[in-house]
């Protein structure tokens, strides 16, 4: 059986629109501390791999409809230095928004992390393409949309660059001579790029880890071509098995076109599983959050600003190619009526029934609001028991289409401790996860070897090129 890669995509307030609305969730962002504290609690004792904090750098009422969990959230690095603090195995993972952010600051802060959790940091790397987030650091949005991919490749040799400065010996600390740096083992940094520019070196010692584990999300050409060739984990959504082989495969063939060891990236999937103790019990549970999801005909006078076009029954019409407009959002979606839908509506109902058990011929037919939020909430929903959760991931680890998953949950902490209490175990009893962690740092848990320092190899390369 393969080995499982399981990390969770934390959410303070839940990964679904209405997951805080569900009985008994959190929902105060100011009460977020100790939310992540017992996560990371429960996550380090089901022998997680790590925990995953992304990122959005702007703020709107739009995202109280579209994704609350954006609204108001911690600085991914505070985070996860946080938890170093509370935690002494699992891994911690931290966004950084590429476009925007300062590579020695962000060096030094990982490296610092890096150092107070033992070598159980990591980054993900994103790039800026959110116009609010532009104005927000003061930068023309149309500018940094063109050159964000080229400067995301500088900035990420920019820090390997920098984490590399002090060589793993450089501090002697020898009280006897009174030798406490070698100064031919620190390193300047020295890069001059199109977009950067950077003198080091840096002032912090060099990871525990050498570099941190880099990871990058996304599925456009440029975001698929940075993952493969400089990303220990690539992060992709997709839609289905089939085209999670295809996108893996397609990532390790870039790897391997790059010149480096293509089983060096791994692949995972994000996926929000809906957790129940019986299959029926899953489904009511997704039910009632689809339930609770608001659609733009909530408001008979007309939707908020801003409110996600795609969550109406405007939008649903268009989809099943029957004119829905002015009838009840809670309208039952009775045969007759799922008999006209084009081929993408029948595909709705059978979607909806699978994750709420609710199906237009039996005694509680799905209503046109749970078409809306199946067509409009965009993540990959698995529903059921924790036994037939880990079956399903087993089964995508054994056939090739990913290496392991992020897993997010749609309620806290109901449903993240549903994950990490019931579906490990199984995944555990299966033999795809250790019930131990396998090593100290990341980098082990990820399988992932300790990189030489660039500057270093960089002496050596320029050596054998003199010698020759």
């Amino acid at each position: 059986m393969t080995r499982l890669i399981i990390g969770a995509m934390v959410r303070a307030i839940g990964a679904y629109p209405s997951g805080w609305r569900y009985p008994g969730a959190h929902r105060d962002p100011r009460g977020d501390a100790a939310v992540l504290r017992r996560a990371a609690e429960v996550a380090e004792r089901a022998r997680l791999d790590f925990l995953f904090f992304g990122d959005w750098l702007a703020t709107g009422h739009d995202l109280e409809y579209r994704d609350p969990h954006l609204v108001a959230r911690v600085d991914p690095l505070s985070a996860i230095t946080y938890l170093a603090g509370v935690t002494e195995r699992i891994g911690l993972v931290a966004t950084v928004n590429t476009t925007y952010a300062d590579p020695f600051t962000v060096a030094r802060a990982s490296a610092s992390a890096d150092l107070l959790s033992g070598g159980r940091a990591a980054l993900n790397l994103v790039t800026g393409s959110d116009a609010r987030s532009a104005a927000n650091h003061g930068v023309d949005f149309t500018h940094v949309s063109t050159v964000r991919y080229d400067r995301a490749v500088e900035f990420q040799e920019v820090l390997r660059r920098l984490w590399d400065s002090f060589d793993d010996d450089a501090i002697v600390a020898d009280a006897a001579s009174g030798v406490f740096l070698d100064p031919d083992r620190l390193h300047a940094t020295a890069f001059h790029g199109e977009h950067l520019r950077v003198a080091g070196p840096l002032n912090a010692v060099r990871p525990v880890q050498g570099h941190l584990p880099v990871l990058h999300a996304g599925l456009s050409p440029s975001s698929k071509l940075f993952a493969a060739q400089h990303a220990d984990l690539a992060l992709v959504a997709v839609s289905g098995h089939d085209q999670a082989i295809a996108v893996r495969e397609e990532l390790r063939s870039l790897a391997f076109e790059s010149g480096r060891d293509d089983r060096t990236l791994k692949v995972i999937a994000p996926v929000l599983p809906i957790i129940g103790e019986t299959r029926e019990h899953a489904q009511a549970i997704a039910d009632e959050l689809s339930e609770l999801v608001q659609i733009a005909e909530d408001w008979p006078g007309g939707a908020p600003p801003a409110f996600p076009a795609a969550r109406s029954l405007a939008q649903l019409s268009t989809l099943v190619g029957v004119d829905l407009t002015g009838l009840s959002p809670d309208r039952a979606v009775t045969p007759t009526l799922a008999s006209s839908f084009s081929d993408a509506g029948q595909l709705l109902v059978e979607i909806v029934a699978e994750r709420t058990g609710r199906a237009p011929s039996g005694d509680r037919p799905p209503t046109l609001r749970h078409l809306v939020v199946a067509a409009s909430v965009n993540a990959s929903i698995v529903v059921g028991t924790a036994a037939e959760i880990a079956a399903e991931f087993a089964a995508w680890g054994d056939s090739g289409a990913v290496d392991g998953f992020n897993v997010l949950s749609a309620v806290q902490p109901a449903q993240f401790e549903a994950f990490a209490l019931g579906v490990v175990p199984e995944l555990q009893r299966l033999g795809v996860f250790p019930l131990e962690y396998e090593g100290e740092t990341l980098r082990d848990h990820l399988g992932l070897e300790r990189p030489a320092n660039v500057h270093t190899a960089d002496r050596v390369r320029l050596e054998e090129r003199l010698l020759r």
